[in-house]
């Protein structure tokens, strides 16, 4: 007989072999839940950076199109600032430059990268040199200016892939 968790020797009743068991199948099922849902974000993320791509660079022949993917998934961030969840994180400067076609009344042309290697190695040095050099200061959030931090890398990994095309 047992009253309040003591055994019948005035003992606490011995739980470990229970307890064992569930912090063993926890760490596997964390383990194997942690990984499925990196792989699921990973995927997710993969799906943005080809939405992204096809923004600015639809007619872009199939390499340049794999250098983005290749740096996107490198740094882990696309040229227009659009994360794995499907929200932009800040205005990037290809969206800038989508933006700005768009005002010159460009209505069905927004291929920022053109259609071949030079022309998109050509929009993301002028992307770049526009993050690098703002017309005017604007303040900004400590999450943008990391943001622009992540474009910035991945411009330059950009560039270093569609250099060796």
């Amino acid at each position: 007989m047992s009253i309040n968790g003591i055994g019948t020797a005035a003992y606490p009743i011995e739980r470990y072999p229970a307890g064992k068991a569930e912090k063993s199948a926890e760490f596997g099922t964390a383990g194997f839940m942690d990984i499925a849902a990196e792989k699921a974000a990973q995927d997710k993320a993969a799906g943005q950076d080809e939405k992204a791509f096809e923004m600015v660079g639809r007619g872009a022949p199939q390499g340049v199109k794999d250098a983005w993917m290749d740096a996107a998934k490198e740094v882990n961030a696309n040229g227009m600032g659009i994360r794995g969840n499907g929200m932009m994180s800040h205005i990037s400067q290809m969206m800038v430059q989508r933006l700005n076609k768009q005002l010159r009344g460009e209505t069905e042309n927004f291929d920022i990268l053109g259609n071949t290697v030079e022309s998109a190695i050509q929009a993301t040095k002028q992307a770049l040199y526009d993050l690098e050099h703002p017309v005017v200061y604007t303040p900004r959030s400590i999450e943008v200016q990391q943001a622009r931090i992540k474009e910035g890398e991945f411009y330059r990994a950009f560039l270093e892939k569609l250099e060796r095309l």
